[in-house]
C-alpha cells in the first residue's frame, strides 16, 4: 500500500489544528492563577453550551419554531428535566428521556 503525502500532510494538519486550540489554554492556565470572578464566570460556560444546544433542538424545526401542541421533543424533555432535577443520575435522566421519548413517538406518530 503506498502512501499519499497529501493525504499524510492533511491529516497531520487537522491534528495539529485541532491538538493546539485544547493544549495551548490548557498550558497557559494551568500556571496562571485566575481571580475568583473569572473562575466563578468559566463555571457557567458548560451549562450556557448545554442550554443553548438543547434549546435549539427543541423548540426548533428545520430553522422555525416548532408548534408546541405536535413537538414531541418538547414534551419528552418535560419528564426528562423533571426526573434529572429529583435524581441527579445522568443515566436516570438518559433513561427517562428514552422512555419518554420512546412512548410519545408511538402515541402522538
Amino acid at each position: 500500500m503506498e502512501i499519499r503525502w497529501d493525504v499524510m500532510l492533511i491529516i497531520l494538519g487537522a491534528a495539529l489544528v485541532t491538538f493546539l486550540p485544547r493544549v495551548l489554554p490548557l498550558m497557559l492556565f494551568s500556571r496562571i492563577a485566575l481571580p475568583e470572578w473569572g473562575v466563578r464566570w468559566l463555571s457557567h460556560v458548560p451549562i450556557s453550551v448545554m442550554a443553548a444546544l438543547v434549546g435549539q433542538e427543541l423548540f426548533l424545526q428545520d430553522g422555525k419554531w416548532a408548534p408546541l401542541t405536535s413537538n414531541v421533543q418538547l414534551l419528552a424533555a418535560i419528564p426528562t428535566f423533571l426526573v434529572a432535577i429529583k435524581t441527579r443520575s445522568l443515566l436516570g435522566t438518559v433513561v427517562a428521556g428514552i422512555i419518554s421519548i420512546m412512548l410519545l413517538r408511538y402515541w402522538v406518530a
